[in-house]
């Protein structure tokens, strides 16, 4: 009998020492999995499951329509990967939102995020990467007579528009002679400002001023507004203090407004601002037309992802396409 007990005894303590160290083992193994992305950059493998369609199935089928191209071949592409470099917000969430037309030929779509404007082109160049998407045409333009770099812009995504916001006046209507109004200090988005005043019928510039627009170039002013130039980071916080003010759309995405529900005018996706500071994606000279690239576009050229971002951003953030 006390054999049996002491046999009973054991098992019941092997059995309390086996979920111990499963215990032990499951707690010492999680961190390494949170701790696999770099500090500069996640990767963030956005990809498909339930609906995802299995190796052998995507190559047999034909993919067509909305997010796909029919010159590529999706065959071809099945079980890889395109990874693209981008910002956090808006870029990599609407890449993620083109993720399940890839996934669903079996390709996965690999988001890079920085926080940096020079990492991603640096990627690009080097090939580390097969794309990015995060800056605009004049901005890659710049980067690449300054570095020597060989990138090219394939697909014009979204625009952020600069919208005229009340302050103490609430409509355009209502605007007195000499009110003032705040607009950004920096040269790009001083002369989208200006150019948004004149859409209006507020000022009038002269003719060759374009996208380099200042004060200086204001050849009428039939109200004798009082343009005044700050930071744009300012520019939400001085509401209460000009009669309405032109704000870049992340900052008042930031403060809690819409251009779309709560400014006077933004710039129409028509607009030349709208056209030249467009947000592309951007890949090395001479991988312009590889199917990568192509179906990498033709997915976030979809109408999915235009409704992603009209859902999602409320005219801070519009599709271009």
């Amino acid at each position: 009998m006390k054999n049996k007990n002491k046999k009973f005894a054991f098992g019941i303590l092997s059995g309390i020492l086996a979920l111990a160290l499963a215990g032990c083992g499951a707690t010492a193994t999680a961190p390494a999995a949170s701790d696999s992305a770099a500090p500069a950059a996640s990767d963030s493998a956005a990809a498909a499951t339930a609906d995802t369609a299995t190796p052998a199935t995507a190559a047999a089928a034909t993919f067509t329509g909305d997010g796909y191209d029919d010159t590529v071949d999706y065959a071809a592409l099945a079980g890889t990967t395109i990874t693209v470099a981008a910002s956090p917000v808006p870029h990599a969430d609407i890449l993620k939102a083109a993720a399940d037309i890839l996934a669903k030929a079996d390709i996965t779509l690999k988001v890079k995020e920085f926080s940096d404007y020079v990492q991603p082109n640096n990627v690009v160049e080097s090939g580390e990467v097969d794309a990015n998407y995060f800056q605009h045409g004049p901005y890659l333009d710049d980067f690449n007579a300054q570095n020597g770099t060989h990138i090219v812009s394939v697909a014009a995504i979204h625009y952020e528009p600069l919208g005229l916001y009340p302050g103490k006046t609430k409509t355009l209507d209502a605007l007195a002679d000499g009110a003032k109004i705040a607009v950004p200090n920096d040269t790009t988005n001083e002369a989208r400002a200006l150019q948004l005043l004149a859409a209006q019928g507020l000022i009038t510039l002269k003719a060759d001023a374009g996208l380099t627009a200042t004060k200086n170039d204001i050849a009428e002013n039939p109200k004798n507004l009082n343009i005044v130039e700050m930071e744009a980071a300012q520019l939400p916080r001085t509401l209460q203090d000009v009669d309405l003010a032109v704000i870049n759309g992340n900052y008042a995405t930031e403060a809690g407004f819409s251009s779309a529900d709560d400014a006077l005018a933004a710039e129409s996706a028509e607009s030349d601002a709208a056209q030249t500071y467009a947000n592309i994606i951007a890949v090395k000279a001479g991988n312009e037309q590889t199917d990568k690239t192509k179906a990498l576009v033709a997915a976030v050229k979809s109408q999915v992802v235009k409704d992603y971002i009209t859902a999602t951003y409320h005219g801070a953030v519009v599709a271009i396409y």
